[in-house]
């Protein structure tokens, strides 16, 4: 969950996660070390009128500010394709859920489940109690086991929705007509928040998404009252 003043991401809670929140301080450095070198030049250029000499043309630097912006392009490309390739991986899921998005709530289906479907509407600022986020809470949470390899079905029944927990590495888009794939490991219990990414009408801002991570044994007892329900 964030909190105030917080200026990094949410702490991760899936090993997708962990990866983007290390090639993003990867990137980050290079991106770091561009900038100061730059500003380097760009003072000696003011202070000493390094433009006037013929040091600048001279062929040596040249092929450096030729070849090291190649370089680093590579450094960040391979990380980065390795990461997309892994979250496009689908290994032997235990568990498959289908979101749906409406305008403005979601939809669940665990498929594993004949009869496990239920719809996730926001919490009324009204109804809430104490301990409570506001525009975050839902009636219903989709709960998952923890540790569990768990595959996601994104759709949408009527406009473009986003299926987003940043703190699991997800955000999906929710397609009228098409079936979206990805998948997520919870590695620790929990509650993790999220909300619809795509603009999708009036009350965008009022569809949350609520992913509650529990122990195996939880999750079964969870499933039994919900098909007893």
């Amino acid at each position: 969950m964030a909190h105030p003043s917080q200026l990094s991401f949410q702490d991760a809670a899936s090993p997708i996660m962990e990866e983007l929140l290390h090639f993003h301080d990867h990137t980050l450095m290079a991106v770091f070390l561009i900038s100061t070198l730059v500003l380097y030049i760009i003072t000696i250029m003011m202070t000493t009128k390094l433009t006037n000499t013929n040091s600048m043309d001279a062929q040596e630097i040249e092929m450096v500010w030729t070849i090291m912006p190649a370089i680093i392009l590579i450094m960040i490309a391979l990380p980065s394709l390795r990461i997309l390739y892994l979250m496009d991986e689908v290994n032997d899921p235990h568990l498959t859920i289908k979101a749906i998005g409406h305008q403005w709530y979601w939809s669940y289906e665990y498929t594993n489940y004949e009869d496990l479907s239920f719809d996730s509407y926001m919490i009324p600022t009204n109804d809430l109690t104490p301990g409570q986020f506001r525009l975050l809470e839902v009636d219903n949470r989709m709960v998952v086991p923890m540790e569990s390899p768990t595959r996601l079905l994104v759709t949408a029944e009527d406009v473009l929705h986003s299926w987003a927990v940043p703190s699991l590495g997800v955000k999906t888009d929710a397609i009228p007509g098409r079936l979206n794939q990805t998948s997520f490991i919870a590695t620790r219990p929990g509650v993790f928040y999220g909300q619809c990414s795509e603009i999708c009408g009036a009350n965008h801002s009022f569809m949350p998404i609520v992913v509650e991570a529990v122990p195996l044994a939880d999750f079964e007892s969870w499933s039994s009252s919900m098909l007893e329900a």
